[in-house]
């Protein structure tokens, strides 16, 4: 037994795992932080609880409200991290959907989704989707949080996130496509940042994080053209970086999206000379703040 708690049977990016079963996190825990109000930007933010069981909540991010009178685009938020690590309360989440949102003028929800061990895939999906069904639950002015009942227009919604995060918001666009969402909400457009598709060496770890996974050909992994054609959004943002793993990946999904007889229309900007997710690493830094930039400019312009 004790050459089992030793004996490492496979090793992935995030995690180790022993022959007695045991996970061995290679990453350090993520310190959350609680929600503030920005003095120099203006911006607000508050967590919420969408469901209890499962644990589901999210935090939101309002920004200045020059026109009270005047609904804001509402950007829908799913962090990176693998499947199974970062949180939208860690530092460096927090500060970016503060910032797209007070550029972007966008009221902004970011989910906390379950995690791997303790949740594994599908939770992050269907995590996301019970968040998203509760925000399109404003709709009508009469749902439980009062920022979006106040100053969210339900006619410019957005999805983005990056790396797992990016792959998340493909998923969610296809459900309404083929589900659908209360009268009254559309999905604008989504971006994915450097999103996880498969084709990588990270296949086997998504497969291993996902018990009831259907192989390599699981749609959440490889989308099928069927999930592709019916997103429903109108417009696709899709970034990628040369010098990372999932470049390829990226260019993959933007590829057989043109060709899957979807309607809207798609843009593949590539981040060159730059690694994953280079922009959560130093925000300042230029290439960072022009990505961000077209981010908001997106939101803002659709």
């Amino acid at each position: 037994m004790a050459s089992d708690s030793k004996e490492v049977v496979k090793e992935f990016p995030f995690f180790k795992v022993y022959k007695d079963g045991r996970l061995e996190f290679l990453m350090p825990p993520v310190e959350k932080i609680p929600p503030s109000d920005d003095p120099d930007t203006g911006v607000r933010s508050k967590d919420v609880v969408i469901s209890l069981d499962p644990p589901v909540s999210a935090r939101i991010f309002l920004p200045r409200i020059p026109d009270p009178a005047r609904k804001l685009p509402l950007l829908f938020y799913t962090h990176g991290g693998g499947f199974c690590t970062q949180s939208a309360f860690s530092r460096k989440y927090h500060d970016l959907v503060s910032t797209v949102a007070a550029e972007a003028g966008a009221i902004a929800v970011s989910v906390e989704y379950g995690l791997f061990p303790s949740r594994p895939i599908p939770a992050c999906y269907d995590d996301s989707w019970a968040a998203l069904r509760w925000v399109a639950g404003h709709a009508g002015g009469d749902g439980a949080e009062p920022w979006l009942n106040e100053h969210a227009d339900f006619g410019r919604v957005f999805m983005g996130g990056e790396s797992a995060g990016g792959n998340i918001p493909h998923t969610l666009a296809a459900r309404v496509g083929s589900i659908g969402l209360p009268q009254g909400v559309k999905v604008v457009g989504i971006v994915l940042v450097h999103p996880f598709f498969g084709g990588t060496v990270d296949d086997q770890m998504w497969m291993h994080m996902c018990p009831t996974n259907g192989g390599l050909s699981d749609p959440r992994l490889k989308p099928a053209r069927e999930d592709l054609a019916r997103l429903g959004c109108e417009k696709v943002l899709v970034f990628v970086a040369e010098k990372d793993h999932l470049r390829e990946a990226g260019i993959g999904y933007y590829e057989e999206l043109k060709k899957s007889g979807w309607r809207g229309s798609a843009e593949l900007v590539e981040n060159v000379w730059e690694e994953h997710c280079f922009h959560l690493r130093d925000p300042k830094h230029e290439k960072a703040v022009e990505l961000r930039d077209k981010i908001v400019s997106f939101i803002k312009h659709n």
